[in-house]
């Protein structure tokens, strides 16, 4: 059931929304996700009886049991809190954004990518194994990056998503050590496991390490302070990302997994040292910039940061209290926040406009916006009647007991900028006088569709601010849950007993009011530029000028190595390979090369005339080098006696591979040499000098290093692989067995690169065709026109493909396989391209320029991936196969292993990553033309 709960948007949700959008629009995009979003939410409900009763709903699956990474999920009552949220809150985003997303707005890319990240956020909050908690982590970063960048026309909004990536990309990689570290000390990943484990761990010599490690993820993906600065920036997203992002999903991830190891983690004084510092420097920064940002969403923004500072200052206390005040906010937080961020986007979307120096006297135009808007803007306040006076008593109370003074000094000071900041809000934005310019100076209330989720949240703020007592079992359920122990009994009520937690709430109300005041007079606030004040102190422009030394400093060993010649990059790589393999290879002093036996006559007279072939193609390259035709045949000609000698030692499945991948390779190669001149340019002396070295350097050490290799004496585990290929794999070809099985990872990501860089290939190519500088290229090659190569390939296409049929299916049991078969199908299309040109061949196969090859690609990575899925339903690790042999009526017995779908996974990868490629010197091809046409 958990499975589902996260599977849903991720995979259903995800394709129902970007076909639902792009087929009929902005409406069926928003039913579609709201649906997932309901229904998930109503599976994750049906597990809260046995939650509620204080255990704990868990599922597993292997994965990669070696690695430690596994499918395991959880959901204890803080899992459900947080899915809860994300789900409840997810679903008036979606309702919201129906109304707010514009006419022109792609509505199945955004939906689909809301659908992403709100899986990925229920992956974290469900996850029971850290390994797999990182990869929702980045999963998060990157979806987050597509969701504040979803107007990527707006340079604002490239800015702020990568940004945005780069600071919680970073922090991720520091996370995934802290957990591997944490696994390593702990004996497990499972996070569970290592919570029973409790304080034990802080004992160990690398726990320090590990905590500092997870603090930074924690801390930049929570916006903390110094890297608090890409959550402001984060605003140039559509206003329901940013209400999604900073009420109950982004910036709580952070402290979802404070409080998730919150057991391994308190009482330890560094802990203490690094958490409370770092809260309250968030929480006072954060709510005393707010006060002077004159950007509607920038003040809301900043106000995030404040209270995730609190929060992180009440974890940071590290005692049960202090969880208790942290859970109790984070609700409160998340409904007041929510409705504040709908609020200021109906008024952006109704004036145009954010800037609160004229977005004035909004009462009169949006009556019931400010209503609702009002009483969030006095929850944050923490004003009484409402929920978040119930969560500042409380962590004022959790303050007093702070070890040092100054924490309940700077929750006072923090707590009077909110009330400022909260009263500037209502202030400029409701009354303030008349507006001011405005895009559109008739603003009007939207529909009710628009405001229903601000009226719910709003509410809501009333409604636990009343009666409070209502949150109490959740709250309390939830806080025992992150503690891992009972925490104290917890009365909520509007009155508590008289204290000097009262005095400082009081002082706040009131300095915050006088504080708003004056800053008001002659409205000097608005005469104010903050970002001016700070200039180059601010994180913004530090966070940039890293960037810029970085870009420098990346461009002046660009200067200096790329040179645009693909020689001196490869002679780089080979200098670069050398200098490792001389400084890491641990080289004997002395070599005891084992009696091996002579080879016999019959063994010379076939080796030595392919040794022979191959050194003259070899020299020959030395002299016809410059012509670029002959250097492509000779080359092909040293692989196929590779592939000769491969079937002499009896390895007829890699002869048959490299033969196919000659032939491929090579038609590419000269199909790819139309757009280079006939013969290569004179090379000076000392230039060709400098290339020979380098290249009698690089043969030297590989030929020493195989030498190395073959007299060193060494345990081989080929016979595993022969013993148990039949009965552990199904199969009697041992080189497939071990290809789409024994070593399936390996292959599952060679296919997946395969796939990229063909994909990528091609994306350069269709951004360099739509630039308009182009370089103005003439290409050599003339479009055939063999009518005898047309006819072979009639004759030639149908039988190749049968051939590769045939490869197909035989190859878990004789020589073949999924690889060989779409290298064969590659090389019979490769024909129609030859003999028909690339026009008529792309209309042949029906190319679309390349996106229905892209699709191939993605088509045959995606049926490997399931494939390797499916084991996870039987309880198996990730590509586990599964072999037997069935007797069918008619057929007899057919021996079947369902890795002969992960290896046709791995043909259809093949064949569109080939054809991608053959699209994209079509394309090429054809602008080439184009050129040449415009410069005649």
């Amino acid at each position: 059931m958990l499975t589902l709960v996260i599977v849903l948007p991720l995979l259903f949700g995800t394709a129902a929304c970007a076909w639902a959008g792009a087929r009929f629009g902005k409406r069926a995009a928003a039913v579609s996700a709201a649906a997932v979003a309901i229904l998930a939410l109503g599976l994750l409900l049906t597990l809260a009886a046995p939650i509620w009763a204080g255990g704990a709903v868990t599922e597993a699956a292997q994965w990669v049991p070696s690695l430690g990474l596994n499918w395991q999920l959880r959901a204890d009552a803080l899992s459900l809190f947080f899915a809860t949220l994300i789900l409840a809150i997810g679903l008036l985003v979606i309702t919201y954004a129906s109304y707010y997303l514009g006419p022109t707005d792609p509505p199945g890319k955004f939906y689909a990518t809301l659908m992403l990240f709100m899986a990925a956020m229920l992956g974290i909050v469900l996850a029971d194994n850290l390994l797999l908690l990182i990869v929702f982590w980045e999963l998060t970063s990157l979806s987050s990056f597509l969701l504040v960048g979803y107007w990527n026309e707006q340079t604002q909004a490239r800015r702020g998503a990568r940004q945005a990536l780069i600071v919680t990309g970073v922090g991720g990689v520091v996370l995934a050590a802290g957990a591997l570290l944490l696994g390593e000390i702990g004996g497990t990943h499972q996070i569970s496991a290592l919570l029973a484990q409790g304080g034990a761990l802080q004992n160990h010599p690398l726990f320090s390490w590990a905590l500092v490690m997870v603090l930074i993820g924690a801390v930049t993906k929570s916006a903390q302070f110094p890297f608090h600065f890409w959550l402001p920036d984060a605003m140039a997203a559509p206003t329901p990302v940013s209400a999604y992002l900073h009420s109950a999903t982004m910036v709580k991830a952070g402290l979802f997994l404070l409080l998730r190891l919150h057991p391994l983690f308190a009482g330890s004084s560094l802990f203490e040292m690094i958490a409370l510092p770092v809260g309250l420097a968030t929480l006072t920064l954060g709510a005393v910039i707010a006060i002077f940002k004159h950007d509607l969403k920038g003040l809301l923004a900043y106000s995030t940061i404040s209270h995730l500072g609190l929060i992180m200052t009440m974890i940071g206390l590290g005692t049960v209290e202090g969880v208790v005040v942290a859970v109790l906010h984070i609700f409160n937080h998340a409904l007041f926040k929510a409705a504040l961020f709908m609020s200021a986007g109906i008024v952006d979307h109704e004036t145009g406009s954010r800037d609160l120096r004229h977005v004035n006297g909004m009462m009169r135009y949006l009556p019931w916006t400010g209503l609702f808007a009002i009483i969030a803007a006095a929850a944050m306040a923490g004003i009484p009647f409402f929920n978040g006076f119930l969560s500042k008593e409380l962590f004022f109370t959790a303050t007093l007991t702070a070890p040092h003074p100054l924490v309940p000094i700077l929750a006072t000071a923090a707590a009077a900028a909110s009330v400022a900041y909260s009263f500037r809000f209502i202030h400029d934005t409701f009354f303030n006088g008349e507006p001011g310019p405005l895009p559109n100076p008739h603003p009007h209330e939207p529909a009710w569709g628009m405001r229903a989720p601000v009226v719910l949240l709003a509410l809501l703020c009333v409604l636990f601010g009343v009666m409070p007592w209502l949150a109490e079992p959740l709250i309390t359920r939830v806080a025992t849950a992150a503690a891992g122990a009972a925490v104290p009994e917890l009365h909520l009520a509007l009155w508590h007993h008289p204290g000097l937690h009262v005095a400082m709430s009081g002082l706040a109300l009131v300095g915050g009011g006088i504080a708003y005041a004056l800053l008001m007079t002659n409205r000097f606030l608005h005469r104010l530029d903050i970002d001016r004040l700070f200039g180059r102190r601010a994180g913004r422009w530090l966070f940039a000028a890293a960037i810029a030394r970085l870009v420098r400093a990346a461009a002046w060993i660009t200067r200096r190595t790329d040179t645009g010649s693909l020689t001196v990059i490869v002679a780089l790589v080979w200098m670069s390979a050398l200098a490792l393999l001389y400084f890491t290879v641990p080289w004997p002093k002395t070599v005891n090369t084992p009696a091996v036996p002579e080879p016999s006559f019959a063994t010379l007279l076939v080796a030595f005339p392919l040794w022979l072939l191959v050194a003259l193609s070899a020299g020959a390259l030395l002299f016809w080098h410059a012509r670029r035709t002959v250097a492509v045949l000779l080359t092909g000609v040293i692989g196929l006696v590779s592939a000769v000698a491969f079937a002499l030692l009896s390895a007829p499945d890699l002869a048959m591979t490299q033969i196919a991948v000659e032939v491929v390779s090579t038609v590419l190669l000269f199909l790819a040499l139309s757009f280079l001149p006939k013969r290569t340019p004179a090379i000076p002396f000392r230039r060709r000098f400098l290339r020979g070295a380098i290249a009698v350097a690089a043969g030297v050490t590989v030929g020493v290093l195989a030498w190395w290799l073959l007299v060193t004496p060494r345990e081989s585990i080929s016979w595993y692989f022969l013993a148990e290929a039949l009965p552990g794999g199904g199969g009697r070809n041992v080189v497939n067995v071990i290809l789409v099985d024994f070593r399936g990872y390996d292959t599952f990501g060679e296919i997946t690169v395969l796939g990229v860089a063909a994909l990528g290939a091609w994306a350069l190519f269709v951004g360099a065709s739509r630039a308009q500088d182009r370089a103005r290229r003439t290409p050599q090659w003339i479009e055939p026109h063999s009518h005898l190569l047309r006819v072979a390939t009639t004759v030639m296409l149908p039988a190749a493909l049968l051939l590769s049929i045939y490869l197909f299916l035989r190859g878990h049991n004789q020589p073949g396989g999924g690889f060989i078969a779409g290298l064969v199908t590659a090389a019979a299309l490769l024909l129609v391209y030859l003999a028909h040109g690339f026009a008529a061949a792309n209309q042949f196969v029906r190319a679309q320029d390349g996106w229905r090859f892209a699709r191939t690609v993605g088509a045959g990575i995606a049926i490997a991936a399931a494939t390797g899925a499916a084991a996870w339903a039987f309880g198996r690790p990730f590509l586990t196969s599964a072999h037997g042999h069935p007797h069918l009526p008619l057929l007899g017995e057919l021996p079947l292993a369902s890795a002969a779908l992960f290896d046709l996974g791995v043909y259809v990868t093949v064949v569109g990553a080939t054809l991608l490629l053959l699209a994209t010197l079509a394309a090429g091809r054809r602008n080439d033309r184009k050129t040449e046409e415009i410069e005649r």
